[in-house]
């Protein structure tokens, strides 16, 4: 899948999901949650790209390994950024990036699949 294809699918899907659940569950504004939303999708998904595309490719276990544990650290990267740019507590930042990204791997599956 090209890059652009690849971000533009990321991006259709996490950040709908994103701004809704922020909207609905915190009182952060709906321009301030897609913000923010597009923002951390740009701050990790070129260095994601990069990192799975340059990564070994030996065997499907092992890479569907390196896709969990990259997807993780993105989802920690997200949650720690959307906290701080939008001053979250609690658990909501983890979750909703959690959220997000188990969505987008999903779909990514799906329509590469």
């Amino acid at each position: 899948m090209p890059y652009a294809l690849a971000l533009g699918l990321t991006l259709l899907v996490e950040v709908p999901l994103c701004t809704a659940v922020l909207t609905r569950t915190s009182p952060v504004p709906a321009a301030r949650a897609l913000a923010a939303a597009v923002l951390v999708n740009l701050v990790t998904h070129p260095p994601l790209w990069w990192f799975l595309s340059t990564a070994g490719h030996d065997g499907a276990a092992p890479y569907l390994l390196l896709v969990l544990t990259a997807e993780a650290a993105v989802c920690l990267v997200e949650a720690l950024l959307l906290r701080r740019w939008l001053r979250l507590s609690g658990v909501l930042p983890y979750a909703t990036a959690l959220t997000t990204n188990a969505a987008s791997v999903l779909v990514g599956g799906l329509v590469l699949g």
